[in-house]
């Protein structure tokens, strides 16, 4: 009972020590940069406007705030690209240590931003952010997986879900308004990621590298050995070692695959749809890039302003919850099964609709997408397979964290087209074409932008705490009609 007890306390403590810094961080950084965006975008438009004496414009400080909030999955990418090489020549436990430079060089650049009246060092730290986070998505959840038991195996590598939720629920709370959320303490808020980071460098250094990649990859059997007997607290490990030396046999003399070669092995290729369609879907499906613009989306919905900050904390709550469940679930069943007119109350019901999008992210591809590649891949493939995923999780995030500002735009652009469609098809449109009057005043394109200027609410006016987003789509949609020279 003493032994089994000791190496609980020693699991727990294994997994804490790599999430706090790893996964945690990819979290914390999504969701710190949603409370001080509209600060940020008023720090850009004065540091442009000292720089040349001209403001910018509101769709330049849109393009200027997407390529902020783009830079983090571009770092991710980078990172995940790297993550292959640094799992197979440095080795699990020290790739992780290292990362953590990427996010105290981000913290640094951040941290002096204002200071330096340079909203590029925002953008730069964000890249080295994403870096950070791309490394720790592949690497910790292989450490962790490698490092288990195998009957635990795959609920200790959804344990990188969880701590990317807890990393979430923290970095809104710290971002409100009362703690580092406001306007004079945003860069200290941006900066704030150092701490998981200073604390992983303290705590991870005292447990073992993984076992799995101390035998396969370095052939160190006796440094095996020792890791094994400190996470397991007991000296018997004639099972787990007899494994591992059967799949050390199976690939003696091979090297670690490269992300190529595993398109070009057709044993393979079921494993790589699987983790393909899964790290794609997770990232497309938005969920991770409506952290990026949560204070927006509930504006738009109606949320008062003075509740949005708490309403956000519950979206990254949600998420927590279910990766937690997911976790427990996985224990039990495994872990492929979780993959199987304004009225006054409609913006609670929008807000609630949210949070039953995010509980059912939460419960499944949140965690499996993670561990999946640990389950199906061998040892030489696991590298390589992350690689695969990781690239495709970050590259798809960026897309959709790109493209997010502009789909109000385009959603009001394609009602715009439609109803020119439509009125170019109505009789009475017809019957002014065939009577040389096809000038005439398009009335339903002229209805539909009246609409929407009545339907625009108090929040969206062009002022200077609502940043970029003001009526950009009204003013768009009233550019392309062909009234609007019209006297009206």
């Amino acid at each position: 009972q003493s032994g089994l007890e000791t190496w609980d306390r020693i699991l727990i403590l294994t997994i804490c020590a790599a999430g706090i810094g790893g996964t945690f961080q990819y979290g914390y950084n999504i969701s710190i940069i949603n409370a001080p965006a509209s600060y940020i975008q008023m720090f850009m438009n004065t540091t442009w406007l000292e720089r040349t004496g001209v403001p910018l414009e509101s769709n330049v400080i849109l393009l200027l705030w997407s390529f902020t909030v783009s830079a983090y999955p571009l770092g991710g990418l980078t990172g995940a690209v790297v993550a292959g090489p640094m799992a197979i020549m440095l080795g699990r436990k020290t790739s992780l240590l290292l990362n953590n430079v990427f996010v105290i060089i981000a913290a640094t650049l951040s941290g002096f931003s204002r200071m330096a009246k340079s909203f590029e060092m925002i953008m730069l730290s964000r890249f080295f952010t994403g870096m950070n986070a791309g490394v720790s998505m592949n690497i910790q959840p292989m450490y962790l997986a490698e490092s288990a038991p195998k009957k635990l195996r795959g609920a200790v590598a959804l344990t990188s879900a969880s701590f990317t939720a807890l990393g979430l629920v923290l970095g809104q709370v710290v971002g409100l308004r009362e703690l580092l959320g406001g306007e004079e303490n945003w860069p200290f808020l941006l900066a704030s990621n150092v701490v998981p980071a200073l604390i992983q460098l303290t705590a991870l250094p005292w447990f073992p590298e993984s076992p799995r990649y101390l035998l396969i990859d370095r052939g160190d059997k006796e440094s095996c050995t020792s890791a094994l007997q400190k996470l397991r607290g007991t000296s018997d490990l004639s099972a787990e070692l007899e494994e591992m030396l059967a799949e050390q046999a199976a690939v003696k003399g091979q090297r670690a695959k490269n992300p190529w070669e595993l398109f070009q092995n057709p044993a393979l290729r079921w494993q790589l749809v699987s983790i393909v369609v899964l790290s794609s879907a997770m990232q497309l499906c938005g969920n991770d890039s409506m952290y990026f613009y949560a204070a927006y989306v509930f504006q738009e919905a109606g949320i008062p302003q003075d509740k949005i900050p708490y309403v956000v904390i519950g979206t990254g709550s949600c998420e927590l919850i279910t990766s937690v469940t997911c976790v427990r679930h996985s224990m039990h069943s495994g872990d492929v099964q979780p993959l199987l007119t304004q009225i006054s109350w409609m913006p609670y019901l929008s807000m609630a609709c949210i949070f039953a999008y995010i509980l059912s992210f939460g419960i499944g591809p949140a965690g499996v997408t993670g561990v999946l590649p640990t389950e199906v891949f061998d040892q030489m493939s696991r590298p390589a397979a992350y690689m695969i995923c990781g690239s495709l999780l970050w590259f798809n995030l960026f897309l959709v964290g790109t493209a997010f500002p502009f789909i109000e735009l385009m959603a009001y652009l394609s009602l715009y087209t439609m109803s020119l469609t439509l009125q170019r098809e109505s009789p009475s449109w017809k019957s002014r074409r065939s009577s040389g009057n096809e000038t005439s005043e398009p009335r339903p394109v002229q209805v539909f932008i009246k609409a929407l200027r009545r339907s625009k609410p108090p929040h969206c006016s062009r002022r200077k705490e609502d940043g970029i987003w003001g009526n950009s789509a009204v003013n768009s949609a009233e550019a392309m009609c062909p009234c609007r020279d019209t006297k009206k």
